[in-house]
């Protein structure tokens, strides 16, 4: 089992979500995993990528815009970025990028 997204064809967008947690993340975990679920789920998806440290990096990979604004206005989604921004989150960033290129080793 691979845990990084395989490569597909290009071009396709990368939505980089950047991330310092707040202190209390009481709910957090199970949102967290309902998201990727549902996130699966969504036509368009083609995986996700994620890593927490100190700071958090999640890279969902998505077929195009279209598909990242419908997933972005999903209603649990939207609840989700509610509470982030109230209780989870002390700050993120999002950024949408076009990939064009890509390169892998050992996949």
């Amino acid at each position: 089992m691979t845990l990084l997204t395989r490569l597909c064809e290009v071009p396709y967008f990368a939505v980089i979500f950047s991330s310092i947690k707040a202190q209390d993340d009481t709910g957090y975990a199970p949102m967290a995993d309902r998201m990727m679920e549902l996130a699966a789920q969504q036509p368009g998806f083609i995986g996700v990528d994620s890593a927490r440290e100190e700071v958090g990096i999640t890279v969902s990979y998505w077929r195009d815009l279209a598909s990242i604004q419908q997933w972005k206005n999903q209603i649990e989604h939207r609840e989700a970025q509610r509470l982030g921004k109230e209780q989870w989150y002390e700050s993120y960033t999002i950024r949408i990028a076009k990939v064009e290129r890509q390169y892998d080793f050992g996949l």
